[in-house]
């Protein structure tokens, strides 16, 4: 709690200190409809060394197993019953950048679905990486590289990071490229990634500026709408210029965003509280239980008996009233809340509490 109440007032100060930087457009928008496709697809990891899937509980494995070989011309008899332990099903994911051609390669992420222990060690066949519309895309294939260890014995283990997820740098052939409108029409449209009207308005001027009144007109608070030369070159040398003017981006909204698992707080420098009272206090119950003892009466033939003795304490902390002035900064807004003196998982009931009272001028957002 102290450390607590020592951190807040020093992130806040460095926050408040903090000056507004002109961004690039590059790093506030992006061109609408140049864009990465994730791909996946369903494969198999072989050659693990015993720490693959149970197949008795993961039949999809089996199934897998047997297409495979019987595309590569291996037919099993009928019933014949598999225990392997040397191969995974794992899923297979990839993205697919912008302008990617074939013959280009992708690196993948491989993750077991099955109970397999780990992918140490494993190669994945061939599997194709299908997208959304179900097409084929790109075929991947490779050794993992998983980067955790583990070992175990006598009923003892230990693990350091994840063994059931590896990557393949390079991994994937790309086998189909998909189409983007960078050179057609006579507009190309830029897609802000925070929806802000002055951020737009700004955007618009500092094209204009550069590139003559009329180049640039907002549709709206997201989505700018830019004239381009039509010969693609100078399409391409016309957007390096646009997407590395500075623009300096709007005030953000004032927002709080809360995370109930872990107790975090995080606010920016836009808001601002009320004048308003707030009481903390809470309630601790102790349950304790020790072991007691019942030994019988000499030559009763009883048995002697351990009973568990268990005694619950219930404690109540005073809560006083805490005036919260009214203030506009995020450095008193910080040391008005730890004059509460609550906690950082208090905080979020605190903070519910002041905005459905209107003394907190943020939108609250829980994660």
């Amino acid at each position: 709690m102290t450390l607590f109440k020592k951190i807040l007032p020093l992130v806040a100060t460095m926050l408040m200190a903090l000056p507004v930087q002109a961004e690039r457009i590059k790093d506030i928008a992006s061109i609408q409809g140049v864009r990465s496709n994730q791909l996946i697809g369903y494969g198999l990891v072989v050659g693990l060394d015993g720490s693959g899937d149970q197949t008795t509980q993961t039949p999809f494995t089996v199934q897998s197993i047997v297409s495979m070989l019987g595309q590569l011309g291996v037919n099993l008899p009928a019933g014949t019953n598999l225990q392997l332990k040397n191969v995974a099903a794992v899923t297979v994911t990839a993205s697919l950048p912008p302008f990617a051609k074939p013959g280009q390669t992708l690196d993948v992420t491989v993750s077991s679905i099955g109970n397999a222990k780990s992918l140490r060690g494993g190669t994945l066949v061939m599997t194709p990486l299908k997208g959304a519309d179900g097409q084929v895309y790109g075929m991947a294939q490779g050794n993992l590289m998983v980067g955790g260890a583990g070992a175990s014995k006598g009923g003892n283990s230990t693990q350091v990071n994840q063994l059931s997820v590896g990557r393949i740098p390079d991994g994937a052939t790309v086998e189909r490229a998909v189409d983007m409108p960078l050179g057609q029409g006579d507009y190309i449209a830029l897609d802000l990634k925070d929806s802000d009207y002055t951020t737009a308005s700004r955007v618009v001027t500092s094209i204009n500026r550069s590139f003559g009144e009329g180049t640039a007109s907002a549709e709206n608070g997201r989505v700018i709408k830019v004239l381009a030369p039509r010969d693609i070159n100078r399409r391409v040398s016309f957007m390096s210029r646009m997407e590395n003017l500075a623009v300096t981006p709007g005030e953000s909204m004032a927002k709080v965003i809360m995370n109930a698992r872990t107790g975090s707080v995080v606010m920016n420098k836009s808001v601002t509280v009320d004048t308003c009272a707030v009481a903390h206090g809470g309630l601790t119950v102790t349950i304790t239980s020790e072991p007691r003892v019942s030994q019988p009466a000499p030559l009763s033939k009883g048995e002697t008996v351990v009973a568990q003795q268990s005694q619950v304490e219930v404690k109540a902390e005073k809560g006083g009233l805490v005036m919260l002035p009214g203030s506009a900064s995020l450095n008193d807004v910080v040391k008005a809340l730890n004059a509460v003196g609550a906690t950082p998982q208090d905080l979020l009931t605190i903070l519910q509490a002041m905005k459905v009272a209107g003394a907190l001028r943020a939108e609250l957002e829980v994660i």
